[in-house]
């Protein structure tokens, strides 16, 4: 492989972190403002509205809440949240909008879709366009899109003022910080994006789907083995771009079509693929610098950044550098897998032919890396070290920029994690921002880490030895083992994303999956806002020349170092057992 090969793939990494920089800088500055209170300039036609909205719901905006009223709301209202999309996925047959007269959803595919969406996971076993009417992707799926990046914003907000109050109890007012996400932040972002897709080719209609004629007849293999020849085609419609804008906006990923970013109703030109992947990151790269703002020294932000950017820079390259790797068998035979691609060489299955390897390669490092379940390759398809790459960047905790709010508080979670390590090394009591780190809030950070790895691994440990979730796996071996430890990873780290080859949308799958994303999210949240209840009870210290400076190079490193010590370690035996095994045995066959 020569320089010339990985040239794109590199000019299209930088293009991308240089467009990121120059937009989630001013989107930090709204973000701060967002989460500061009052008016925010240039919206106050908005802010008529919000007070509209306190009004018709009884809410005081200024009643700050502990972090225990705080998370009580917050529960309680993704708990109502989920019982809405779960009941009108139940009665969608008998509602409006829907055109093809799609059935009512099962009730274990609906309590995990209910579950996904409301967990920010957005884990699709079904196919959209074949399952939900269009009241149902708008009403129940789009809103909750809305409502679940809200979530993850308030629970960043509260945490920031845990780190910024001067011995305070309140930690803000969770009904005021998801109202003002939503209308502030979310809305113009989410009609700016679905505009541009919609000029891109992303169909936004109500229309029915549309027969139309092949330009020559299709003969296909049905399941039963029944050879069927047909001269039509179904071409499914709806209101795709006001979706696909908060799916990515929210980092949440549901597609409205089976084939989600791969499909060219979703995702039509390399731009609007570019558009996309700058959605996902747009807000977990803004709420750093809203994070320094917010703290009163800028300096904080742009350290956690560079520790998001220098991972993410890293595991995309290697994701790249193996999607260009031919498989041995077909290099042996003189097969050039890559020649269809947009440059030549590389493994070019289960990639569409008009974003290539690169563009391909690097959606697949941002979606896991976010908290997004969008794709537009199968990864099931990647080479075995490709797949690997996802499923260490979400096996991380989703923190390297991670989903909207998650990102950020899960890596400040890591930093006092990190202060905490270096406290034991200098014999000093540990401090970040000014706030002592003292033992509840190690026992709450250690929760807060091992939530999800236990969900994992205990989750992967029941389907191998159960015949249910051993039914599902297509593939036998290391990469059946992969689809499976891929698929609890996605759902407890809330991604969504699936590895495909899984046959999942089963009841076993639906309960066991739901149970993960919902701990997942929940079992996360709970613990931080406890820190920040915590932090913010504290008085602020001035630093000292004893203080660990948190916002030059070392400690950056020292975020870094944490990071991959603590958030992969627990994986590594059965990373071991996975795409370790397979890339072995794919080069010794």
């Amino acid at each position: 492989m020569d320089m010339q090969t990985l040239a794109p793939g590199a000019l299209l990494l930088a293009l991308f972190l240089v467009i990121l920089l120059a937009l989630s800088w001013p989107l930090g500055i709204l973000l701060a403002r967002v989460a500061e209170g009052g008016r925010v300039r240039g919206f106050g036609w908005l802010h008529r509205i919000e007070a509209g909205l306190y009004r018709a719901a009884g809410v005081d905006p200024a009643q700050g809440m502990g972090w225990k009223a705080y998370a009580i709301a917050l529960l309680v209202f993704n708990a109502v949240g989920a019982v809405a999309v779960y009941l009108l996925q139940r009665v969608q047959a008998w509602l409006p909008l829907n055109p093809q007269s799609l059935g009512n959803v099962s009730p274990d595919s609906a309590f995990n879709t209910a579950v996904s969406f409301v967990a920010n996971t957005n884990w699709q076993g079904y196919s959209g366009e074949q399952t939900m009417s269009y009241l149902t992707q708008m009403l129940a799926l789009t809103c909750q899109n809305f409502f679940s990046a809200a979530t993850g914003i308030a629970v960043v907000f509260a945490l920031i003022r845990g780190f910024s109050a001067r011995s305070a109890k309140s930690i803000g007012n969770f009904w005021a910080d998801l109202t003002r996400s939503t209308l502030y932040v979310l809305l113009p972002l989410s009609l700016l994006v679905a505009v541009v897709l919609m000029g891109q080719g992303v169909v936004q209609n109500f229309s029915s789907y549309q027969e139309v004629q092949l330009l020559e007849p299709l003969t296909y293999t049905q399941p039963d083995g029944a050879r069927v020849t047909t001269a039509t085609q179904t071409i499914a419609m709806g209101p795709v771009a006001s979706q696909e804008s908060i799916k990515m906006l929210g980092t949440n990923g549901g597609g409205f079509f089976n084939a989600n970013s791969a499909h060219p109703y979703e995702n039509p030109t390399p731009l609007s693929n570019l558009v996309e992947m700058l959605s996902i990151f747009l807000i977990p790269a803004g709420l750093c610098f809203a994070f320094g703002r917010l703290v009163g020294d800028p300096r904080q932000g742009w350290a956690i950044l560079a520790a998001m950017t220098l991972l993410f820079v890293v595991l995309s390259a290697g994701v790249m550098l193996a999607e260009h790797q031919a498989h041995p068998a077909l290099q042996a035979m003189g097969i050039d897998q890559g020649a269809s691609s947009l440059q030549s060489g590389g493994n070019m299955e289960g990639k569409e032919t008009r974003f290539g390897i690169d563009a391909s390669a690097l959606f697949a490092a941002v979606t896991t890396a976010a908290s997004c379940g969008a794709v537009n390759a199968m990864h099931d398809s990647f080479t075995p070290l490709g797949g690997a790459v996802p499923l260490i960047l979400m096996q991380f905790g989703e923190v390297i920029f991670g989903g909207v709010g998650t990102g950020l508080y899960g890596m400040l979670v890591f930093a006092i994690m990190a202060v905490f390590i270096a406290g034991l090394m200098i014999g000093r009591t540990p401090e970040y921002l000014g706030k002592k780190i003292q033992a509840y809030e190690m026992k709450m950070t250690s929760i807060a880490i091992l939530v999800t790895p236990v969900l994992v691994l205990a989750g992967t440990a029941i389907v191998v030895m159960a015949d249910a979730g051993k039914a599902g796996v297509a593939n036998p071996g290391a990469h059946g083992f992969s689809e499976m430890l891929y698929a609890f990873t996605s759902a407890a780290n809330n991604n969504g994303s699936a590895f495909a080859g899984l046959s999942a949308n089963t009841p076993f799958y639906n309960w066991m999956l739901a149970i993960a994303m919902w701990f997942g999210r929940f079992g996360v949240i709970v613990p931080v806002l406890a820190i920040a209840g915590s932090l913010a009870a504290k008085q602020r210290l001035q630093a000292t020349s004893g203080t660990l400076p948190t916002h030059g190079p070392m400690f950056v490193g020292l975020l870094v170092g944490v990071v991959l010590l603590v958030g992969v370690l627990n994986y590594v035996p059965a990373l071991a057992l996975g795409p370790v095994v397979e890339h072995l045995q794919l080069h010794t066959k």
